[in-house]
């Protein structure tokens, strides 16, 4: 297939600029000199295939992308990002946010490959009530999903990706920020989850992030703050119907309302069951009219001790050795879900060892170490 030099050479310059790399930087890492790197950016030379490969890796895009022009440009979807919200992100956020997005292509690319069954959930909302869109929304999806009136959601992550969101959690550098939404031409929804928030806390980000998902998506690109923070604005109906439907999909009006009297501790045990933060219970104890001022204040003021959360990707059966490395590779985007599904297309050989390494992140000579990790094995691995 001939190659359109002059669109691959706009489209490795548009990867470095979005990504803020400086020509030097490139270089530093890839060793493809400046002079000609700049001369590639230009269209002046013809890279050759080993260049392009190492330039695709960097940047963290399928190289395909480059070089296919039935393909949308590979930073594409994060260039719309940053032109909008550009100012809140550092260079080091960009290069963590696109590294997530190739995670979430090669997610789905890898659930095409064995298989994985999705189903959608598509909802249109009936009157002109935002914050009742997401209550209607979240009953809908319970529903769908099979959840009984007063039955708790224990694994979210597990509902949200089962209707087709790619949802990965990583920590960025920007404490503000407490997640996004990207509508990627090739995988569909994707949800990025600051992992720098609480553990509960992430459960209601990834719920609110979904609702972008199901009401927003035209625009392509969401970014939540945290309430309270500059960038956040409490009339943002857009935002308010994400929460409801984050709030309602979470704790049910309807199982709140048959809970009874609240105090400190109640709160706390019902934070523990709902897996939310007495923040959030709180609100939405307020919002369904429960109780007052005073009691919503009192509650807010209970804690779940931080050793006491559940985290539905991290199984209790580990080695607190085996949590702590779990957690990390949380903390850099690899879900259970994930590294799971990899070993599965590698398993099934839908993906060689090298390809394996790739979409796991690690050296060709580190898979084992994960491969224990998630009760794997691997053979013929060099």
């Amino acid at each position: 297939m001939p190659v359109n030099i002059k669109m691959l050479s706009k489209r490795l310059r548009q990867a470095r600029e979005v990504l803020a790399y400086s020509c030097e930087e490139v270089t530093q890492s890839t060793e493809i000199e400046v002079a000609r790197l700049k001369a590639i950016e230009t269209g002046s030379i013809r890279p050759d295939g080993d260049e392009i490969l190492i330039l695709a890796a960097f940047y963290d895009c399928d190289f395909r992308g480059f070089l296919d022009e039935e393909r949308p440009a590979p930073v594409q979807q994060s260039d719309i990002l940053f032109r909008r919200f550009g100012d809140v992100f550092t260079p080091q956020d960009r290069r963590l946010i696109q590294e997530f997005l190739y995670l979430c292509e090669t997610e789905s690319e890898l659930e095409t490959l064995v298989n994985t069954r999705k189903e959608k959930f598509l909802f249109a909302p009936t009157g002109s009530y935002f914050k009742s869109h997401g209550q209607q929304a979240a009953e809908a999806l319970r529903n769908k999903l099979g959840y009984r009136e007063n039955e708790v959601p224990r694994d979210v992550y597990k509902d949200f990706r089962s209707i087709g969101a790619h949802i990965f959690r990583r920590r960025l550098v920007n404490s503000d920020i407490s997640g996004l939404y990207i509508e990627h031409p090739v995988a569909g929804h994707c949800i990025l989850i600051n992992y720098d928030e609480d553990i509960y806390r992430q459960r209601f980000s990834a719920a609110h992030e979904v609702a972008h998902a199901v009401f927003d998506s035209s625009e392509e690109v969401v970014v939540t703050y945290k309430t309270g923070r500059s960038k956040y604005n409490k009339d943002d109906f857009k935002e308010i119907r994400a929460n409801s439907f984050a709030s309602c999909y979470l704790m049910p009006p309807s199982m709140l309302k048959k809970l009874g009297e609240w105090d400190r501790a109640t709160a706390q045990h019902w934070a523990q069951e709902f897996r939310v933060s007495t923040a959030a219970l709180a609100k939405a104890l307020k919002d369904a009219e429960l109780i007052d001022d005073a009691t919503a204040s009192e509650i807010r003021s209970a804690r779940v001790q931080l050793d006491d959360k559940i985290d539905p990707e991290i199984a209790k059966n580990l080695t607190p050795l085996q949590q702590k490395r779990r957690y990390a590779l949380l903390e850099h985007g690899l879900s259970n879900y994930y590294v799971t599904l990899c070993f599965e297309a590698y398993r099934q050989e839908l993906i060689s060892a090298g390809k394996l390494a790739e979409a796991l992140r690690v050296e060709l000579s580190n898979l084992d170490e994960v491969a224990v990790l998630f009760g794997r094995t691997l053979c013929n691995v060099t």
